[in-house]
């Protein structure tokens, strides 16, 4: 237990904050060293599944990236950034440390704050009504409400770390409308937002605080394997009426067409036609629930409807519900109606990410601030499923391999949520790996406020 967990107690004893929140778009000047790729876009599902192929060595190759790089592009422009600002109902206080939270693959921002089961899995809460603290979480560039971008020469780690940097510098200007000065700015970051503010700490050591990198090892030994599971699909396919350029009525237009006995279909009706398929209506339910029907039908009751994103070839998700659990999830211990939530309000990732996910340096040399990874035991993306399997007697789990990247930390630790997958917030106990956290900054300097 920490020093500071009196502190944690007292705050827990005393009434709860209630946190003010406040949504931004933010224009970002972005300068970058992108790569320049020999790679077509897929166009078709079959393409995005050969990509996935290529880029996991299926096939036969070696390192995509590598042998498809053919130079490096400065790209710049102005993006807009959407941000969400939360901070305690009685202000930040003098001096406030702001937590920049940054989401990974799949996502968006509200990865932070989730709206399932009335927010009882939400950090935000936890991090600024319990604790104290002020959140900045983005959407990283190219995702949900920010600026999208061409999903292969501009939606790349180097333009999205860019983006980052220019945020975190606004913050400790003061610079942002409604949001105070930040005395400290910690960077909070998930799977691929980790690898982000990992290598912001790396290549700008002096702009960060501390690190807190959850779901994130120094392996990407498991990538390829995980990136199979995923089996890859257009999200403009995958997801139509989110991703793609097609109407609700449309849908509905093409269904009754073709199966026009669906628009008078009814209970009694399907429950007879189950019957004399020899299913049940729970077989149903999960035909629905974990294949892509629900991802076709994703967005179909959202009122005012979504209208679509018509994204570009390039732009993929995993295929289903059931590649999202192999991802992201350890079983029994979530609530299968959260798999099916996260599946419906999935975000797509850009080709671009996925050529550069391995492009982080290999330290962090003088970084001097606090560091802390948090990971599931049972990471599948991280730690192949099992973080403890290190094969060295002396190194505890593979995160904690990851402390030789931090020569010159002031603190490290990596610790292990256990019965946890990779996606740690959409599990029972994500609370708790809150707390940890919270506990970790105050113990190191970083208090909410001064």
């Amino acid at each position: 237990m920490y020093a500071s967990s009196f502190l944690a107690a007292a705050l827990a004893a005393a009434p709860a904050l209630a946190k003010v929140c406040t949504n931004m778009t933010i224009p970002v000047e972005i300068s970058a060293r992108n790569g320049i790729f020999n790679l077509s876009v897929p166009q078709n599902n079959m393409e995005a599944t050969i990509f996935t192929q290529n880029f996991t060595s299926i096939m036969g190759g070696g390192n995509l990236t590598e042998s498809s790089l053919l130079g490096y592009n400065t790209t710049t422009g102005t993006f807009n950034i959407s941000a969400k600002f939360c901070t305690p109902n009685n202000g930040s206080g003098s001096n406030p440390t702001v937590q920049f939270l940054t989401h990974g693959i799949g996502f968006d921002k509200t990865y932070w704050d989730i709206a399932f089961n009335n927010f009882n899995y939400s950090y935000t809460d936890v991090a600024v009504d319990t604790y104290g603290y002020s959140t900045f979480a983005i959407d990283r560039l190219g995702i949900g409400n920010s600026s999208k971008g061409d999903p292969l020469s501009e939606i790349q780690a180097p333009a999205e770390l860019s983006a980052i940097y220019e945020l975190t510098m606004m913050l400790r200007a003061g610079s942002l409308s409604g949001v105070p000065l930040a005395d400290k700015v910690v960077h909070v970051g998930h799977s691929f937002g980790s690898g982000l503010s990992y290598t912001l700490a790396s290549m700008y050591p002096n702009v960060t605080d501390g690190l807190i990198l959850t779901g994130f090892s120094m392996n990407n030994s498991f990538f390829p394997g995980v990136f199979s599971g995923f089996d890859e699909k257009l999200a403009r396919l995958n997801q139509p009426l989110r991703f793609g350029n097609v109407s609700l009525a449309a849908v509905e237009s093409v269904l009754s067409s073709y199966l026009p006995q669906i628009s008078t279909a009814n209970v009694t009706s399907i429950e007879s036609t189950a019957a004399e398929l020899n299913i049940t209506l729970a077989d149903v339910e999960q035909v629905i629930l974990t294949t892509g029907i629900l991802d076709l039908a994703a967005g179909y009751n959202l009122n005012p409807p979504m209208v679509p994103q018509d994204l570009p070839g390039g732009w993929m998700t995993w295929s289903d519900a059931g590649s999202n659990q192999l991802g992201f999830l350890y079983p029994p211990n979530f609530d299968p109606n959260i798999l099916t939530f996260s599946e419906e309000t999935k975000f797509p990732y850009a080709m671009g990410e996925i050529l550069t996910l391995g492009s982080a340096p290999k330290m962090a040399p003088m970084f001097t601030g606090p560091v802390q990874i948090v990971t599931g035991a049972e990471d599948a993306i991280y730690c192949g499923g099992d973080c403890s399997a290190t094969g060295m007697p002396n190194v505890t789990s593979i995160p904690a391999e990851s402390a030789m990247a931090f020569p010159m930390a002031s603190a490290f630790e990596a610790y292990i949520q256990p019965n946890t997958g990779h996606a740690i917030n959409v599990h029972y106990n994500a609370t708790a790996a809150y707390a940890v956290i919270q506990e970790f900054l105050m113990s190191h300097n970083l208090a909410p406020s001064s």
